[in-house]
């Protein structure tokens, strides 16, 4: 039987990273622009590849000073940012787990704020056999690395496992691994592609 996996940001639940900093500024286009000045993103992937809280302020504090303490907030804030399930897929994985399909999930997510998505979602680790966190591997999406782990832990072959991502980048990963996959645009092309 083929192993489903899932990303759980985009796919389980919605990551607005917005949300932890409308405290401070006014606007969404005010937060973007300085998000995009201290190219959070890229920040933000260095975490899910293993880089600590310490290690990232640290980096924001020796470029951009002046938003030292609004980034390192963001951490304390983290779970404005995924507040909302997607409940769609939510109602998916209900109906393969009701047909015995094994599931596992594969996220790149920071060892400091996974903790933060339990606790807002502590029924999160129930819908899995297992759970891969970048974080906690040091390897990231769209790396082979993390795709060869989670097979080695289930206990399957690349060809047997079917991958569900937003990122069009860990999408291509997964499928360089022999994995097939799907990317997520919404919960209902991806019941009609199950």
């Amino acid at each position: 039987m083929t192993l489903m996996v899932f990303d759980i940001g985009n796919v389980l639940l919605r990551w607005e990273p917005q949300a932890a900093f409308r405290h401070a500024l006014d606007s969404d286009a005010e937060i973007d622009a300085m998000l995009e000045k201290v190219g959070f993103y890229e920040w933000s992937y260095e975490q899910d590849r293993g880089r600590t809280r310490a290690e990232a302020v640290a980096a924001i504090a020796a470029r951009w000073p002046e938003h030292t303490d609004l980034m390192d907030g963001y951490f304390d804030r983290f779970g404005l940012t995924i507040r909302e399930r997607i409940e769609g897929t939510w109602a998916i994985i209900a109906a393969l787990r009701a047909r015995d399909h094994r599931l596992w999930a594969l996220t790149n997510f920071s060892a400091d704020t996974w903790p933060e998505a339990l606790r807002l979602h502590p029924d999160l680790p129930a819908l899995f056999e297992g759970i891969v966190v970048s974080g906690h591997e040091r390897m990231v999406k769209p790396d082979r690395d993390i795709f060869d782990l989670l097979c080695a832990r289930a206990g399957v072959a690349p060809g047997q496992c079917y991958f569900t991502d937003d990122s069009a980048a860990n999408v291509a990963g997964a499928r360089d691994a022999g994995w097939r996959a799907h990317q997520f645009t919404g919960a209902e092309r991806l019941r009609a592609d199950l």
